[in-house]
Parts: C-alpha cells; sequence; structure tokens
C-alpha cells in the first residue's frame, strides 16, 4: 500500500494524517515535547503503519520555512529540509508555513465549518487574510490569480503591538517592562492571555490565581472571575484591531478568517465582545473595513485539510 503522509506542527503539538484519493486518515497527535527530533517523531508515525509505503510528505510548521535549515521559535526542534528527505528516503518532502497551510484549507471549507463574526459580505475570489492565535500567532494572505489560490507568506504575529485603549496600554507597558519590544503575538496567542492576566493583576494589586491560559479562560467563560473577564474582553478587542489591519493591508474583500486553537473554544464570548466593533474602527476609512467579513473557522482539522490541499496541488504540478 502507497500513501502520503501530512502533519500540523505548533509549538505544542504535532498531528500527522495520511493523504489519499479517498480523503485524509490515520490522524494521530502527539505532544513535541515526547521527541528529541522531528525526524524521531515522523519515523513513530511511520512505525505505527509498517505495511504502508510513504512517497511524500507535507509538514505545515510554525515557523518560516523558505530557507533549508528550520528553527521552531517555539519549541527545541530544528532540522534541514534536505537532510531530513534524505534521512526518510522520500521522493518528494514539501515543508510550508502552518499558516500557509491554514491559507490553503479555506477554499476547501464549507459554510458548516465557519462562524460569521458581524456583518459584511464575501467578494468572490477577493483577498483574504487568516491569522490564528495558539501558541503564537500565525498570520497568512491569501490572492487568487488566472489559475489559481496562491498563498503570501509573512511573519506577521511579529508585528509590533499597537495599544488602542488604557487598557492595552497598561499591557504593553507590562510586557515592555518584561521583554523590552512588544509584537502582537505577546499579546494575541496563549501567553498573551496570561500576559494580559498579569498585567491587570498587578494593575488592579490583586494576587495572580492562574499561570496559564486555559483556566483563564475557563473562568471567564464561566463569569466566575471579574479580572479573567476584562483579561478575554481585552484579548477579544486586540484581535479585532488586529484583523482590522489585515483587512486595511491587503484589500481583503475576500474576508479575514481566524484559526488558531483559542479562539474557537469560545465563539459565543467573541460574537458577544466588541471584536466586529473594534474590526470597523478604522477612520477614517471605517465605511471600507464595515463591508469585510470576519470569520471563526470551526474545523479542528483545518491545518490537515489545508497541508493536504497544498500537497495533492504540488504532486498535481510534479506530473
Amino acid at each position: 500500500m502507497t500513501n502520503n503522509i501530512i502533519a500540523d506542527i505548533g509549538g505544542t503539538n504535532v498531528r500527522f494524517a495520511q493523504v489519499s484519493a479517498t480523503g485524509i486518515s490515520h490522524i494521530q497527535k502527539y505532544l513535541v515535547a515526547d521527541y528529541p527530533t522531528i525526524q524521531d517523531a515522523i519515523e513513530y508515525y511511520m512505525s505505527q503503519y509498517s505495511d504502508t509505503v510513504f512517497t511524500a510528505v507535507c509538514l505545515a510548521i510554525a515557523a518560516p520555512a523558505n530557507n533549508d535549515w528550520v528553527d521552531f521559535a517555539n519549541s527545541h526542534w530544528s532540522f534541514s529540509q534536505s537532510d531530513l528527505q534524505s534521512a526518510l528516503n522520500l521522493p518528494h518532502l514539501y515543508v510550508i508555513n502552518d499558516f500557509t497551510a491554514v491559507a490553503h484549507s479555506l477554499p476547501m471549507l464549507t459554510d458548516e465549518q465557519l462562524v460569521q463574526i458581524g456583518t459584511g459580505v464575501q467578494h468572490q475570489h477577493g483577498n483574504i487574510a487568516v491569522f490564528g492565535p495558539g501558541t503564537g500567532l500565525g498570520v497568512e494572505h491569501l490572492a487568487y490569480t488566472a489559475d489559481a489560490w496562491h498563498t503570501l507568506d509573512g511573519e506577521g504575529g511579529h508585528v509590533d503591538f499597537a495599544p488602542v485603549d488604557l487598557i492595552e496600554n497598561q499591557v504593553w507597558q507590562y510586557i515592555y517592562k518584561k521583554r523590552g519590544r512588544v509584537t502582537a503575538e505577546e499579546v494575541i496567542s496563549g501567553r498573551g492571555i496570561v500576559n494580559i492576566y498579569e498585567a491587570l493583576c498587578e494593575q488592579q494589586n490583586h494576587t495572580p490565581q492562574y499561570d496559564s491560559a486555559a483556566p483563564i479562560t475557563d473562568s471567564a467563560i464561566a463569569g466566575s472571575c471579574p479580572i479573567c473577564v476584562e483579561v478575554l474582553n481585552t484579548f477579544c478587542n486586540a484581535m479585532g484591531s488586529f484583523a482590522g489591519n489585515l483587512a486595511i493591508n491587503l484589500a481583503t474583500t475576500g474576508g479575514v478568517y481566524i484559526g488558531g486553537g483559542i479562539a474557537s473554544r469560545f465563539i459565543p464570548f467573541l460574537q458577544a465582545s466588541k471584536f466586529r466593533a473594534r474590526f470597523e474602527a478604522k477612520a477614517p476609512i471605517s465605511s471600507y473595513v464595515k463591508d469585510i467579513p470576519t470569520y471563526i473557522i470551526n474545523e479542528p482539522d483545518h491545518g490537515l485539510i489545508g497541508a493536504a490541499a497544498y500537497l495533492n496541488q504540488q504532486l498535481r504540478n510534479a506530473l
């Protein structure tokens, strides 16, 4: 039996799957910390299917993928693409940014896999932006040409964070004292939620009770901690402003999409927040942004779907 492998690799988890003419199957999730190298993780996955010959692999990674040497910013993994292909004895190895994969998933998703936040109407073949808070903050744009959709790579999560209100200014000052430069990723990510929480606790002379994003988010959703509610509202507000900036950057009349592993956990909270108001608060061109739709990707396998779409496209072009 012959098959191909796709992987969605973040700073914390790696998800492998197989892709064939019938779709995606054999999804397995591992912790990055459990494997010394990416090769170890791939070989372990392959060993679970000893009756299968793998001829192509596409790795969607939470790191820049434009050079042979790949160094993950949010984990201990690093590797040479050419050495990895040789070590695994693969005819085809493709390494792409994880948000390149997310972007390629968007034309494949159905209305049932998306939740629209606010108003706006999508223009067919209009430019698209997608970002996703997770361990870090991934960003990608997608543009349509005469033959197909093409991604525009970048590291948008590392742009400077621009506070919009007094609370965000307090958060900016707190992070600046700790780290110096304040990037969007330091606010709009899992650790960003913790940074916001610690900043507000310090400002309100409150002893922090949590040191990770999950309990802060859970407490906010339950309404059991006023500071946590304020944290999650601040997080949603910052996402709205950031999404509006992406829309302006490339005239994303095809929409702005939110992926990643965080926002989909609190969709009702996000819908009730000021996310959309902050998205549209772009005077003097608010009326321009107001027409652009925003969506949450409500499909846990969207990274794998995009990696499969990218791999299939590349293999077709290689024929």
